[in-house]
């Protein structure tokens, strides 16, 4: 899962689905588990109860002091400074000392790209490239971007493809790149959260879809004085 954003109902609707459908073992989290969201702390604490691998992403850096908002259009660089102001010290420590890059069962982890792993997005063939020509896996995963695709390695070319919801995709010699796009903030035009299960048994990787209440995520967001636009865009998913 990747970009929660510190949207806890979204976030509590990913894991219920998931052990629904079988249950998992481990969270790999591809960053930005604050941000934006009225539920940092809360995020966090849920996480960290489970089995998790987690790498760092641009909005938990920025919230722990790690890097700056320099980067952050108007409405972010707002919601890091008041997802700064309510963390507590041992949260921004768990943030700060998150990695760049994580691996794990033959996958690389990472929120932006292995050239830049914290702020450059992987939407292009130009970066799509660097990275798999900086992979020591067969596969790597990504967000960043909120938006789901899988990109193949093909003949120097590097192919993006939808990553349809429901429809497994097998992992074979292929080296290919998977954005399970956002738990906490789509931008696909699909409002409902998204995430991809592993099934290392079988060889597969199957990106889901599951509703939520984006009403009582937007209320919290209105009392807690975040940007409207930040709070009006979840209806929507862009």
């Amino acid at each position: 899962m990747s970009d929660i954003h510190a949207n806890l109902e979204a976030l509590e609707a990913v894991l219920a689905d998931a052990r629904a459908r079988g249950g998992f073992e481990e969270v790999w989290c591809l960053g930005d588990v604050v941000g934006y969201g009225p539920d940092p702390g809360a995020c966090l604490a849920l996480l960290r109860g489970l089995k998790l691998t987690c790498i760092g992403g641009n909005h938990d850096y920025a919230a722990c002091g790690r890097a700056g908002v320099e980067e952050f259009n108007s409405y972010a660089a707002q919601a890091v400074l008041w997802t700064a102001s309510h963390l507590k010290k041992e949260e921004k420590e768990f943030l700060a000392g998150l990695r760049e890059v994580e691996r794990q069962e033959g996958f690389t982890l990472v929120h932006g790209t292995l050239k830049e792993p914290v702020w450059e997005y992987l939407v292009n063939q130009y970066a799509a490239l660097d990275t798999f020509g900086r992979m020591e896996s067969s596969y790597c995963l990504v967000g960043h971007s909120h938006m789901p695709f899988v990109c193949t390695e093909s003949e120097g070319m590097a192919l993006f493809g939808p990553f349809m919801e429901d429809i497994s995709v097998r992992l074979d010699s292929r080296r290919l790149i998977f954005n399970p796009g956002s738990v906490g903030q789509p931008r696909d035009g699909d409002p409902r959260a998204s995430y991809a299960m592993y099934d290392g048994d079988e060889a597969v990787i199957t990106r889901h879809r599951v509703g939520y209440d984006i009403g009582r995520v937007q209320e919290k967001m209105r009392r807690a004085g975040l940007p409207e636009y930040l709070a009006e865009r979840l209806s929507h998913g862009r």
